[in-house]
């Protein structure tokens, strides 16, 4: 099972602070978020097209990276867009929703949350908590297992919890893989995964 089919039920622990925006974010024009920082303004956006994928959506996104010199090819999203209709008009999709939500997930995390630059400018200046604090906020805002694990693995060798983290995350998408669908397995893998990224953000010094 993937995180796709509760995710909608889960926003990550970093995300709860602006998680209120996003009814604003079809308009970025709202003052609540042009007064956000730009690295949560990416995040409320891509948020937003991750569990909306619109062309509204698309547009904001493409218009914030703009704006802040983000490379990213949104051409490439818009197939997603169309997927996802012919989906929404099948029964039993779950499987063909899955498998959209994982590539629309990794294409998602290839604009990379904007913590992580602001963690190696940390690193340069030779602040290493500050880089591991920025690194984990930026973790907690990815969304494929693929990208999660990339940097966690590369986290280890400045930060040994990531080793530890990454042990947790890996039984925790094995858990995931065999859950069932239902209520109750659905709210047992939220708070799972609420306590991983709850530890995640927790630094060790």
């Amino acid at each position: 099972m993937n995180w796709g089919i509760f995710f909608f039920i889960a926003i990550t622990v970093i995300l709860m602070r602006v998680f209120w925006l996003r009814i604003k974010a079809n308009s970025m024009r709202s003052e609540s978020f042009k007064a956000l920082p730009p690295k949560d303004q990416l995040a409320v956006l891509k948020e937003c097209l991750l569990n909306n994928p619109t062309e509204t959506n698309l547009r904001n996104l493409e218009e914030l990276c703009r704006a802040q010199q983000i490379d990213a090819d949104m051409e490439s999203y818009r197939p997603f867009l169309g997927k996802q209709l012919e989906i929404t008009k099948k029964k039993d999709a779950i499987a063909e929703d899955n498998e959209l939500y994982a590539q629309e997930s990794a294409w998602m995390d290839a604009i990379r949350p904007l913590e992580f630059a602001e963690a190696e400018n940390a690193r340069e200046n030779g602040d290493n908590d500050l880089a591991i604090l920025r690194t984990v906020e930026g973790i907690a805002r990815l969304y494929s297992d693929e990208a999660i694990q990339k940097e966690l693995l590369q986290l280890g060798e400045t930060y040994p919890k990531a080793e530890k983290l990454l042990e947790g995350y890996r039984k925790l998408m094995e858990i995931r893989d065999n859950s069932g669908a239902d209520d109750k397995s659905l709210e047992s893998l939220r708070k799972q995964r609420d306590a991983w990224q709850e530890d995640l953000l927790s630094i060790e010094q």
